[in-house]
């Protein structure tokens, strides 16, 4: 009887971990897909999905400018009654100054409180620095995942 118990539990032991090696390998499997379909995303795709990206975890009154003119702002949205102005940037590598720069003259462009670069990559020390001394936000990939996680 005890023989017949220990080789039952292995058993379930063995499928439990069966599933859950399962499990780890879907859901890495649908992250690396959706990391792909975001590294191949056209650039204005890209400002579509971020926007949608936004609505659903709050942001209201969306809205993608125009694709020439836009002073470097590609989003305008507010969140809690606070306002943004939002440069995506779908790049193959590191964002650089150029992007904060942008960031930095759009928020002022659109009379926002709050400038913003978004991508799915990251960012350059340079352009780390230079987005502290600007007081522009920067979500990175690691952000982005983290919104499309929740």
């Amino acid at each position: 009887m005890n023989i017949q118990l220990e080789w039952l539990i292995g058993i379930l032991a063995g499928l439990c971990l069966l599933i859950g090696a399962g499990l780890v390998l879907c859901r890495n499997f649908r992250k690396h897909y959706a990391d792909r379909q975001l590294d191949e995303m056209e650039g204005l795709d890209f400002e579509y999905y971020c926007a949608e990206l936004l609505k659903s975890h709050g942001f209201v009154d969306v809205e993608v400018t125009r694709g020439s003119g836009d002073y470097g702002i590609d989003i305008l949205a507010e969140k809690e009654g606070v306002t943004y102005a939002i440069q995506c940037k779908r790049y193959n590598g590191p964002v650089g100054v150029k992007a904060i720069q942008e960031a930095y003259a759009g928020r002022d462009y659109y009379d926002r409180m709050v400038g913003c670069v978004l991508t799915n990559q990251y960012f350059t020390q340079p352009a780390v620095e230079a987005a502290k001394k600007l007081k522009i936000l920067l979500w990175d990939r690691g952000y982005l995942e983290s919104m499309l996680e929740e």
